[in-house]
Formats: structure tokens, sequence, C-alpha cells
């Protein structure tokens, strides 16, 4: 009995931090919801005023619902292949792949921030880089982040830029594929093509569920690059859910309201994980 104390004593720190930091703030916030509350003064009960309103009288929580759910249609998808690709390219058995590896990995690791700022300068229509290259080929560049239809879609550009950290998880599942497999393959004669799509890439559905359960959640969650680029702009054209939550946390000092925001956003996450587990009965081969 008194090693287990012992036990508990190491990790203490962990489960108040746990209880302190986690597991209060998420019950509070159930509360919260159900009140109004602007921290200064105690919570006000008003019941499903809260959801009512953001579901009959605030148009800018539907705008920001579907500029998340458009980003997460089209950046996941887009870092999956991409990711995938990447993945099949460096595992080739070629010299200095280790040295390309590094290369590709390397922006998953850049702070968000930094990543944004330098973002800033690429696309910035007068002197950005990519403009001008474009200039180079007599191609009139866009606004990019000030144009309410670029918008969007350069920060759908932007997000693969770190999709090195989920290459590298692509390329452990590739070397996890055995190797017996491609060799009775290519002895019944089957053409790289036909290798790709009946083993490969069937053996690595399973890191592409958890890599597509996982880039839901981030889609999901997407805030620095927006508010540090754009702040929801031009027209709330980028005014991400976690973004609006912020906002009205913060700015308008509006708890309450927040909160309830924060819990339809746990639910639609929940939901949308939910569908994905069920389907992956479809299209996730384990081996065995």
């Amino acid at each position: 009995m008194k090693k287990n104390w012992v036990g508990y004593a190491f990790i203490s720190p962990w489960i108040i931090g746990f209880l302190v930091f986690t597991l209060y703030p998420f019950l509070a916030s159930f509360y919260f919801a159900f009140t109004r509350y602007d921290i200064v003064s105690p919570p006000h009960w008003v019941g499903m005023t809260n959801y009512r309103m953001l579901f009959t009288t605030d148009p800018q929580f539907w705008k920001a619902l579907g500029v998340t759910f458009r980003f997460a249609a089209c950046a996941v998808p887009l870092g999956v292949v991409l990711g995938v690709g990447l993945a099949l390219l460096l595992n080739l058995n070629l010299r200095g792949m280790s040295l390309f590896r590094t290369i590709f990995y390397l922006p998953s690791i850049v702070p968000t921030i930094a990543t944004a700022f330098v973002f800033l300068w690429i696309l910035n229509p007068e002197i950005g880089l990519v403009n001008r290259l474009l200039k180079n080929f007599g191609i009139e560049g866009p606004a990019w982040l000030q144009d309410t239809a670029w918008a969007p879609w350069s920060l759908v550009l932007m997000s693969l830029w770190g999709v090195g950290g989920s290459m590298v998880i692509y390329l452990a599942g590739l070397k996890d594929i055995p190797t017996h497999l491609y060799e009775a393959a290519i002895i019944d004669g089957a053409s790289p093509f036909q290798r790709l799509r009946h083993i490969t890439l069937p053996m690595l559905t399973p890191v592409i569920f958890f890599n597509v359960v996982m880039g839901v959640i981030g889609a999901f969650q997407y805030f620095t690059e927006a508010y540090v680029m754009t702040r929801g702009g031009p027209e709330d054209s980028t005014l991400f859910y976690a973004l609006y939550l912020f906002q009205r946390a913060w700015r308008y000092l509006d708890m309450g309201y927040a909160s309830a925001m924060a819990w339809i956003l746990f639910l639609v996450v929940m939901v949308l994980t939910s569908l994905i587990f069920r389907s992956q009965r479809r299209w996730v081969h384990y081996e065995g």
C-alpha cells in the first residue's frame, strides 16, 4: 500500500494539472454554456438562450461553420494525397534520400507564427515572391490574402507546407509492408501501378485512416494562421470557427456564448470522427 502512495506522489503533478487545467475547465464550460458570463460579473443563468441565438439569430456562426467545413473538405484530402505521394517518392532506394527526407520534414517543425509571417511576405500582392515569379511568366498574380475568393485557398495551400509531418508517418507505414507481397506480385507479372493499387495503398490504409482523423480534428481547430494573417477577413472569408469562438470570448467577453460554441464544436468533431470510424470497415485493410 505504501508503494502505491509513492507512485501517486510521483504522478501527482500530472493529476493536479489535469484536474485544474483540463477537467475543471471542461466541466465549467458546460455550465457557462447555459449562462451569460462576462468574467467581471457572476454568471447569470439563461438556459438554452445561447444555443437558440447561435442557430437562429447569428449569421456569422453559420458562416464560420461553412468556412471551416470547406477548409477541412479541401485541406484534408489534399494533405493525404500530397503526403502519400511524397512518402512514395522518398521511399525510393536512391543515394542521398535521407537528406531529402530531412528537407521535406523541416517545415513541419517550424513554429506556426514564423510560418505565418513568412507566408505574409510570400503572398504579398505587391512584393511577394509568388506574384514576382508569376510575373516572369506574364501572369498577373491575384491579391491572395486580400481577395475574398483567394484568401481561403491561400490558407489551404499554406496548410500543405507542413505536410512533412504526416509524410514521416506514411514512410513508417511503407516500411512495415511485407516485402514478400511485392516479390509475389513481381513473379506474377504485376506492373508498378498494379503493385501500388493492390498492395501499397491497401496496406497503407490504416495509416491514412489515422491521418484523416487527426487532419479533420486539426482542421476544425484551425486558428493561429487565420488569426495572424487575416483576422477573419477579407469580408469574413477566412472567419474560421475557432477564430470566431475566440473573438466572442476575448473581444466581446461573452464567455457563455463562447462556451456554447465550444460544445457545438465538440459535438461536430465527435460526429465527424464517428462517421469516419464507421466508414473504415469499407476501405481500411488490416494485415491478417
